[in-house]
């Protein structure tokens, strides 16, 4: 289904390509997109056209990445209108005529279903923009089209395959293709190392954005739960989930987060979200006197020397860094569990209320019976022992759900703001994840090494993931962590640090890496 769609697509949007100018869009920048279409180098339409190109030659063919979802029929219109607005001497702002990526749980305006992945969304056309898109579409971007993900962003079955889904296929890491992209935002992350577009809209809920761009190579924000609206986005949890940008530098990342905040009465926690520009307050002299806490968990030799000149770098641009020991936190992870089993039963059955009438499994219920009736294509490789375990929960009201959120909230923030006032710091770091670890359709993910999302996931505050290097040809990233609305800290000192440390190193679509003896992952 999805090869059929991309095909037809590519088929016809691409037929005119030859009267446009083909402009280089691999690891272009969005200020050097923009750059190109002030100076008359390039045209919004010609950027569309050249990023059509790149998808049909490397998501289709090459190393057929697959994370790209779905195209966006009208994607060619929108650059025309806006090359035709800059004609006219209006340019709407840095993102004016850029064309981005949608990660296909999130709903857009256009001709193409949000799926989320799933079969039984595939006529899930709802013809509405979520907020956070419609922000973007009015700041000038275009929407190029929707990524993979990790089926319903993971949440299906304790023993997913991450970057899988009936609807996209299996999405490769650009790096190795025999391992994961990450997820659930999986597609977007390797959609943007491929230079398929500048930035991608990811969602999260628990490592989200933030595993996926570290495993990728690129910038990810996980932003403070209430700056972005979450309305029209196909969800999990009320209390965790978030939409996020991804890109291939912390500038890009501000670029796209800046046009994303903001007030959205259908979504009361955004209730005081207020518009900031976070590219103004970039400094590469952001680190000095910055007092960081640094935590140190358990990794592998390769990652803990790619760590240490992390921690150089930050102290040669001025930083102080005080060493934390994280706290024991027994039962957090269950009970996070319950938070999230409860929700997604009583949000996801909300939404699906208010799809369109083609779209036939409207509650959870409906879901899982449509996944057994379509068990070839929906379960090949595991199976929904987690949306089974989330229809029998009580409700929003049961007293157990309501003391494992207050619980495991309580929990994550005491303990990231108690690491940070023993430091006496405004930022905690840590390696966000370990590297990329090898596809399994037999046991699902492995988790090597250590990972930065829980804690700042469940208490809703900001973590920003920044490039800092391969392990043994694999990229790992730095988290940079803050209490509630930090955005700006982690971003200032995210982008302090990545230029100093010019991590990043572009993708090689290598069919595989020897990482070498005992840096493979065992169980979760």
């Amino acid at each position: 289904m999805r090869h059929l769609l991309l095909a037809v697509a590519l088929t016809t949007l691409l037929p005119a390509a030859a009267a446009a100018r083909t402009v280089a869009v691999e690891e272009q920048s969005i200020e050097q997109l923009q750059a190109a279409m002030t100076q008359g180098r390039a045209s919004s339409e010609d950027l569309v056209r050249s990023y059509l190109r790149r998808i049909a030659a490397m998501d289709r063919r090459g190393p057929a990445l697959h994370a790209v979802i779905a195209l966006n029929p009208d994607a060619l219109a929108q650059a025309r209108a806006l090359d035709a607005e800059r004609r006219a001497g209006h340019v709407r702002g840095p993102l004016h005529g850029v064309p981005i990526l949608v990660k296909d749980n999130i709903e857009t305006a256009d001709a193409m279903p949000t799926t989320a992945g799933s079969l039984a969304l595939a006529a899930n056309v709802t013809h509405r923009d979520a907020p956070v898109v419609a922000q973007l579409r009015a700041a000038g971007a275009v929407i190029l089209g929707k990524t993979n993900l990790s089926e319903w962003a993971n949440i299906r079955s304790d023993r997913a395959m991450s970057g899988w889904s009936a609807v996209g296929g299996l999405v490769r890491n650009p790096y190795a293709l025999d391992r994961t992209a990450c997820g659930s935002s999986s597609g977007s992350g390797a959609a943007v190392a491929a230079s398929f577009a500048a930035a991608a809209l990811g969602t999260e809920t628990d490592g989200s954005v933030v595993c996926p761009s570290s495993i990728n190579g690129l910038a990810g924000l996980k932003p403070s739960i209430g700056l972005v609206s979450r309305t029209h986005v196909v969800p999990i949890s009320h209390s965790q989930d978030t939409p996020g940008p991804m890109a291939r530098s912390v500038r890009d990342v501000a670029l796209l987060f800046s046009a994303m905040v903001g007030a959205d009465p259908a979504d009361p926690a955004t209730a005081g979200a207020q518009p900031h520009d976070y590219v103004a307050g970039l400094s590469t002299s952001a680190l000095s006197g910055l007092r960081v806490a640094v935590q140190r968990p358990e990794m592998s030799p390769d990652l803990a020397a790619a760590y240490d000149r992390a921690l150089a770098v930050l102290r040669a641009g001025g930083a102080e860094l005080v060493a934390v020991e994280a706290p024991k936190l027994d039962g957090i992870g269950a009970a996070e569990g319950i938070v999230l089993h409860t929700e997604l039963h009583a949000d996801l059955d909300a939404y699906l209320a208010t799809t369109p009438p083609a779209v036939t499994a409207r509650t959870l219920d409906q879901v899982i019976a449509f996944d057994r009736a379509h068990a070839a294509a929906e379960m090949p490789f595991f199976a929904q022992e987690t949306f089974e375990a989330a229809v029998r929960t009580r409700g929003l009201a049961d007293a157990d759900y309501l003391a494992a959120r207050a619980r495991s909230l309580r929990m994550a923030s005491e303990a990231i703001d108690g690491m940070l006032a023993r430091a006496h710091a405004t930022i905690l770091v840590e390696p966000a994840y370990g590297p990329a670890w090898l596809t399994d359709p037999i046991q699902g993910d492995q988790y090597p090494g250590p990972s930065s999302s829980e804690l700042p996931a469940i208490a809703g505050y900001p973590n920003l993931t920044v490039p800092m290097g391969l392990v043994r040809g694999l990229p790992v990233g730095l988290s940079f962590i803050a209490t509630r609305n930090g955005e700006a800290t982690v971003l200032g000192a995210g982008y302090a640090y990545e230029q100093r440390a010019q991590a990043r190193v572009a993708p090689h679509y290598l069919p595989a890496v020897d990482v070498g003896a005992g840096m493979e992952g065992h169980g979760r």
